[in-house]
């Protein structure tokens, strides 16, 4: 059986030249980088090259670029280190942070424990039904100890695109004259490919992203760090990426990523990309609320990731629909990868004002540069029968 791969926020697959760049760092030089001897010189050499295609790439210094084992990792490290650095220098503060209500669990759950701790407070910043928010609503949450906002540029569920520039901007304003500076964290890693990243148009101290989102390996990342932003280790050990991150350097992941970062630094070819992409797109989108009634896009159609479609098939349990295109082959998802073990609705679903019965029956459909047409044309068949199916059998009402 064919298999139809449609899941692509969850991971993309390699693209055969990253994987070539990474193979030599696979089997010859193999070297640790923090090695002072040939082998360990040649390693360290391809990191600070990788270093400096992802430094290019956000239009920053290479010090300001941190490796890591993902965009997890980097988002933990960044509201966890940013607010125990802000602590450990004034311990009578507790530092205020904002997120929006539908940043991933990178993000949110590490808030939430630093306020457990005691060590900080907590604000959500409410999105519309489209899932964007509002800078006027930022400036309403700001407080003289907010130290931290975290928004993502895009949604990794519905794909809704956040206005990073518009907020940057707010929180400039604010920090004139300020005791408190206030720091801009973003989680870019759906909007890498697709949307432009320069970390200074965007008015960003920290960055997340992870290299298996641009057809690049698993298990690295990158967090940027601006240039005097405080920041506590999460982790101690022999003191690589200058104390903030120790560990062995992954020598291959990191080649790979530099190589993925490379591959997408075009702006004509990225342009091309995601224009051959919406349109693919608004065809699964056009043809899927055609052919399945009481079926609704969630997210701004607009301001979106143009691989991203995200809907709510009323009346049936996402998950069943998932696994039932499953056995046809075909590889759709829920929402996030990550809290697929979770029976809980998606607080982003939640979020935009679904009530949970409706945000248990999502289907997101994202596509990568390896989808055709008849991908597209294999889903709008197999669908369709799989829902008149599970609505007959489901106990949920339609309206």
């Amino acid at each position: 059986m064919k298999q139809i791969y449609l899941d692509n926020s969850a991971t993309t697959p390699l693209d055969s030249r990253v994987l070539k760049e990474m193979m030599p760092y696979l089997t010859e030089i193999f070297g640790n980088a923090s090695s002072i001897h040939q082998v360990g010189n040649d390693a360290m050499k391809a990191v600070m090259d990788a270093r400096g295609h992802v430094a290019k790439f956000l239009n920053c210094p290479g010090e300001e670029i941190y490796f890591t084992s993902g965009a997890t990792e980097s988002d933990n490290i960044a509201v966890l280190g940013l607010v125990r650095a802000i602590v450990a220098k004034n311990p009578d503060i507790k530092p205020h942070i904002i997120v929006s209500a539908i940043e991933h669990e990178a993000v949110l759950e590490p808030a939430r424990a630093l306020v457990k701790e005691g060590k900080a407070e907590l604000s959500y910043l409410p999105v519309d039904n489209s899932g964007i928010v509002d800078p006027e609503a930022l400036k309403k949450l700001i407080k003289p100890n907010t130290a931290l906002v975290s928004v993502m540029i895009a949604n990794n569920e519905i794909g809704t695109i956040q206005p990073i520039m518009e907020l940057g901007r707010v929180i400039e304003e604010f920090n004139q004259g300020r005791k408190q500076k206030i720091y801009f964290h973003t989680d870019a890693t759906q909007a890498l490919a697709y949307v432009e990243c320069d970390v200074k148009n965007l008015k960003v101290d920290l960055l997340s992203l992870s290299g298996h989102k641009i057809y690049g390996p698993k298990g690295v990342g990158v967090l940027f760090i601006k240039k005097g932003t405080p920041i506590y280790p999460l982790a101690f050990g022999g003191g690589q990426e200058k104390k903030i991150r120790s560990g062995t350097y992954n020598v291959p992941g990191i080649v790979g990523l530099g190589k993925a970062v490379e591959l997408i630094a075009d702006k004509k070819t990225r342009m091309k990309s995601a224009k051959d992409l919406k349109v693919l797109r608004d065809y699964c989108a056009k043809q899927i609320i055609k052919k399945i009634p009481k079926t609704r896009i969630n997210g701004d159609m607009k301001n979106r990731l143009p691989n991203n479609v995200n809907f709510t098939l009323e009346g049936v349990e996402g998950e069943s629909v998932i696994l039932m295109l499953s056995q046809k082959g075909i590889m759709a998802s829920t929402g996030s990868a990550c809290s697929s073990g979770s029976l809980d609705p998606s607080h982003v679903l939640l979020a935009i004002g679904l009530p949970a019965e409706l945000a248990h029956g999502s289907l997101r459909i994202t596509l990568g540069k390896q989808n055709k047409k008849s991908d597209i044309n294999a889903l709008i068949k197999a669908l369709p029968p799989i829902v008149e199916k599970l609505r007959k059998m489901s106990p949920l009402k339609i309206k």
